[in-house]
C-alpha cells in the first residue's frame, strides 16, 4: 500500500497560517513527521483561492524538499500552478489531478508528458461524478486511452473512483469498492489505484473510524494507494496488518515494529 501523506494542504487553517507567514520550519516539520510515520510521497496543496498559488506551489515544493527525499503529489486544479510545483521537483512527481473533462485532460496530460510525471486521473466528467461503478470504469478506460495519444502509458496512471461522504451519498461507498475491482480488468498488468480516504468521513462525527474501517475493505479490493493522515496510528496499524493478510509482506510476530 503506497501512502501519500494529505498534511500538507492549505484547506487545514494551521497550514494556510503558515503558508501565509512563509513558515518554513512548521512546513518542514510536517513534511518530516509524516515521513517518519509510513508516508512514502507527500501530498502538496496550496489550499484555495490564492491569487499567489503558483509562487506558494514552488515555495512549498522547494521548502518540502530541502528536509525530505520522498516523491511529491502536486494537488491543484491550476495549470500555472501545476507547471510551477512540476518544474522544481527532484523526483519523479505526480499529478493530482486531472478529470475526464476534455479541456482538463488537453492541459493536464501534455504536462504529464513534458515533466515525465505519473497522474492521477478523477473519474468526474462535466456530467458530475457517475452514479455506479461500471459508469465510473468507462470514464476510466476513456482517460486511460485518451493519455496513451501523449504517449503516457497506463503505468504511469492512478485511477481514483472518488469516495463521496457517507453521510450524504451513503450507497457510493460500496459502489467505489465496485469500481476498484473492475479497474484491475481494464489492463494487463491492472492499473494502479488511488482514492482520497478521508472524504468518506467528511462532516461525520466518527471519523478516524470510519476512515480505518473503510480503507481495510479498500485494500481487501485491491487498492493500491491512499492520500491519508500517517500520523494516525491505528490506521498505519491497519495498513500494516492488511499487507501481511494480503501477502503482501512477510509476516513476523513484530510485523508492526517491521
Amino acid at each position: 500500500m503506497i501512502i501519500i501523506g494529505e498534511k500538507i494542504n492549505g484547506l487545514f487553517a494551521s497550514v494556510a497560517k503558515a503558508i501565509d507567514r512563509r513558515d518554513a520550519s512548521y512546513i518542514q516539520d510536517l513534511a518530516i513527521s509524516q515521513v517518519k510515520h509510513g508516508a512514502h510521497i507527500l501530498d502538496i496543496n496550496t489550499g484555495p483561492g490564492r491569487e499567489d498559488a503558483p509562487a506558494v506551489m514552488e515555495w512549498l515544493v522547494k521548502t518540502v524538499q530541502e528536509v525530505v527525499d520522498v516523491p511529491l503529489s502536486i494537488d491543484t486544479p491550476g495549470p500555472k500552478t501545476m507547471e510551477a510545483g512540476l518544474r522544481v521537483c527532484r523526483n519523479k512527481p505526480i499529478m493530482n489531478s486531472t478529470t475526464a473533462e476534455r479541456k482538463r485532460m488537453e492541459k493536464f496530460f501534455p504536462l504529464c508528458k513534458e515533466y515525465d510525471a505519473e497522474i492521477i486521473c478523477l473519474t468526474l466528467d462535466e456530467r458530475g461524478i457517475p452514479n455506479d461503478a461500471q459508469s465510473r470504469a468507462e470514464m476510466a478506460m476513456l482517460m486511460m486511452t485518451t493519455a496513451m495519444e501523449y504517449d503516457i502509458m497506463p503505468e504511469r496512471i492512478y485511477l481514483d473512483p472518488l469516495i463521496l461522504p457517507v453521510g450524504a451519498a451513503q450507497d457510493q461507498c460500496k459502489k467505489v469498492i465496485e469500481a476498484i475491482r473492475i479497474f484491475q480488468t481494464l489492463n494487463e498488468p491492472p492499473p494502479r489505484t488511488v482514492v482520497g480516504l478521508s472524504n468518506v468521513s467528511n462532516l461525520t462525527k466518527e471519523r478516524s473510524l470510519l476512515n480505518r474501517t473503510y480503507l481495510a475493505m479498500l485494500m481487501g479490493a485491491g487498492l493500491t494507494a491512499a492520500i491519508c493522515d500517517p500520523l494516525d496510528e491505528e490506521l498505519m496499524k491497519i495498513v500494516k496488518a492488511g499487507e501481511i493478510l494480503l501477502n503482501q509482506r512477510l509476516y513476523c510476530d513484530d510485523f508492526l515494529r517491521a
